[in-house]
């Protein structure tokens, strides 16, 4: 079986798998070649923690490559400033992800949500390996699209990987919180935000709409602009996380010092939780409503030991840090300490969740003002995000 013909079969079965019968994504997703998009990325080892990464050569190991690019997954494409197209073949590195091809399913979705018409002139926001863009160029056409990124490496190599296809959208290096090169009916974003970048709403005409996920959540706000130059919508009652918008070549140092001082220190308060220990990084409801809560910032580490003890810890970046710990479904011994009791907030939103039977979020009114802050509303709940 020849490549061509070996790409063309798993492209097309890639479509049937994430985009509906009839969904005008399915026809771009199957003659689209993925694998040329991400020929090199990075995976986390067997047995190794989520952190550690190890490159993965696609040209040297046709049947791997063809078997991740075809398969709905995100592909790792940047760590920390380390791209996997400079890197050597069996290199190790670690760090935070800064870059990736994101899952198909995903990016249909946030497409699907942009309700995206014939016609529409569309800003694709974070590049990353122009898959996305590529997309939205078979669907519209090139001239349609503008898609950016903050990595002028990044822009370089996707717009070079569209060209090989035969796709020429305008890709553009910027910062996607600054100036935005043009006006647009629709800004779909694959990377997360917060606020809302006030040169969106200025870029966006009127009666278009904007998707974006609310960085460090997995809320997926919708807003149409309004005639006064804000914009209304509602939060998809659907979840997707994707990487925060970075300004540099990294994203900030992480709360290690925090960690560190909340691993096994005595808190200013030592209290007994109202129920047990929860993974809250790893529940994306609890976690969106605690970094609406606490104007985001929150960072989650978990462990469960062999013998059944359940520990968390919360640390946020204005100095304040939890830690719960206990066995199996006991009431945790919880240690906290700085200006804000996190823990008591965390058990305070599942207490909500308990007598309402859910949370305000999914669902929730959206309302962005010009300068890009964010009001939620749901029944009687309210909540602005700066």
């Amino acid at each position: 079986m020849t490549t061509r013909t070996t790409w063309r079969t798993s492209a097309a079965r890639l479509a049937a798998e994430v985009a509906p019968a009839g969904s005008r994504w399915r026809e771009p997703i199957a003659s689209t070649p993925r694998h040329l998009f991400v020929p090199r990325w990075w995976d986390t080892p067997p047995g190794v923690d989520y952190g550690q990464w190890e490159l993965h050569d696609g040209p040297s190991d046709e049947d791997g490559w063809f078997s991740a690019a075809y398969r709905d997954q995100t592909l790792i494409t940047r760590v920390a400033r380390g791209h996997a197209d400079h890197a050597a073949v069996g290199e190790r590195t670690s760090g935070r992800p800064t870059s990736s091809g994101t899952l198909p399913s995903l990016v249909v979705r946030m497409l699907r949500h942009g309700e995206i018409h014939k016609g529409a002139r569309v800003l694709d926001v974070g590049t990353g390996s122009g898959y996305s863009a590529a997309l939205l160029a078979r669907t519209l056409g090139d001239s349609q699209v503008t898609s950016i990124d903050v990595d002028p490496y990044l822009v370089e190599a996707a717009a070079a990987r569209l060209d090989a296809v035969g796709l020429r959208p305008e890709v553009v290096a910027c910062d996607a919180t600054g100036p935005l090169p043009g006006q647009y009916d629709r800004i779909v974003s694959m990377v997360a935000v917060r606020p809302i970048p006030p040169s969106w709403l200025a870029a966006l005409r009127p009666g278009g709409r904007l998707v974006t996920v609310i960085a460090g959540t997995s809320l997926i706000v919708k807003a149409t602009k309004t005639a006064d130059g804000a914009a209304a919508g509602h939060v998809a009652r659907d979840w997707a996380m994707f990487m925060p918008a970075r300004s540099g070549t990294d994203y900030p140092p992480a709360l290690r010092g925090l960690f560190d001082l909340a691993r096994d220190q005595d808190g200013e308060q030592v209290t007994r939780g109202r129920y047990p220990v929860v993974d809250a990084g790893g529940s994306w409801e609890l976690r969106s409503m605690l970094e609406i809560m606490t104007s985001g910032g929150i960072e989650h580490h978990y462990e469960e030991s062999q013998d059944g003890r359940r520990t968390a810890w919360l640390a946020h970046a204005d100095g304040s840090w939890a830690r719960a710990g206990a066995y199996g479904s006991e009431p945790p011994e919880v240690h906290q300490a700085g200006p804000r009791r996190l823990w008591d907030l965390l058990d305070d939103i599942r207490e909500h969740w308990l007598l309402n039977g859910a949370l305000p979020l999914y669902g929730a009114r959206v309302f962005v003002w010009p300068d890009g802050a964010v009001g939620l509303s749901r029944g009687g709940w309210r909540q602005v995000i700066r």
